[in-house]
């Protein structure tokens, strides 16, 4: 049940002035996307301000990106809550749409115990029939996807890969080194693809792919295909437009920068607000030197 090899793109909701979802924008970046060899949409996770979309409107962008993207690559729908029957709702809606696999987080803010991370995804899991790609991001929900926790979940028949974005590479190492070919490991990190594939990673979900989706499918790649110096160099020459992409909570820098490119990603939900005059500055200087602007 693997779902892609490659660099799957955390991609944007872009927001019209009045705040809805602009459809017309987002179906200009799924193409984009396709057309630069981006191997998998990841739509709705929190790149995609998933958080501040109702269920309606994040089911709506779902089912939007899957007509759009009409089987080219496949569609992972963003899933997962704080609370389980919340989360099972849009698990199955997800499906429902057509979404060909699910990204499900850890429960946030209330978190659980270790049995009750582990019966969250299993009641999850159990809910679909789609793969799923479990979500380990200690820095937003508070709670760790633990290695031996990552092996128990890999026995689970359609859970089939973790987003790895704890930024803890020797946790990564772990897990490669228990679950072996039971479960895919996606980095997190845009900063990390290199040595999180060096540990038998197979890809990336990425926030660099919004701008330079070519890229990151061909650090990818190249890596894989024995092609180590110049993925190497793809990896390093990216670091500083990285690091800028990162220097406020995403994704307040990819959308402006985006905005940069003539993308039309609009601005934000609040509590996320438009960034500081010298991070877009140096944001700007990052591009420019990338050669994007």
């Amino acid at each position: 049940m693997s779902i892609f090899v490659g660099s799957g793109v955390a991609i944007v909701t872009p927001f019209n002035q009045d705040g809805s979802v602009n459809y017309d924008s987002f179906g200009k970046m799924i193409d984009f996307q396709i057309e630069n060899k981006t191997d998998a949409i990841i739509v709705c996770g929190t790149t995609g301000e998933a958080s501040t979309l109702s269920d309606d409107e994040q089911i709506e962008t779902i089912k939007f990106a899957v007509e759009k993207t009409n089987k080219r690559i496949p569609v992972i729908a963003g899933a997962g809550s704080n609370d389980t029957k919340h989360g099972i709702e849009l698990c199955r809606r997800a499906e429902k749409v057509g979404a060909d696999a699910l990204l499900i987080v850890t429960p946030y803010y209330n978190k659980t115990s270790r049995k009750g991370l582990k019966k969250y995804f299993e009641n999850m899991a159990g809910s679909v029939d789609i793969p799923v790609i479990i979500y380990s991001i200690k820095g937003r929900t508070g709670l760790n996807i633990s290695p031996e926790m990552v092996y128990e979940l890999s026995k689970i028949e359609n859970i089939v890969g973790i987003k790895e974005a704890s930024g803890d590479i020797s946790q990564v190492a772990k897990i490669s080194a228990l679950c072996g070919d039971s479960i895919d490991i996606y980095s997190g990190n845009d900063d990390q693809i290199l040595p999180l594939l060096s540990l038998g990673g197979k890809g990336v979900i990425s926030v660099l792919a919004n701008i330079a989706p070519k890229d990151t499918h061909d650090m990818v790649t190249k890596f894989l295909q024995g092609d180590i110096n110049e993925a190497k160099e793809i990896q390093l020459r990216a670091l500083n437009l990285i690091n800028n992409l990162f220097s406020e909570v995403n994704p307040i820098p990819v959308k402006a920068a985006l905005n940069l490119m003539g993308m039309n990603a609009g601005h934000y939900r609040e509590p996320l607000v438009d960034m500081e005059d010298a991070n877009l500055e140096n944001l700007k200087k990052a591009m420019k030197e990338y050669g994007l602007i």
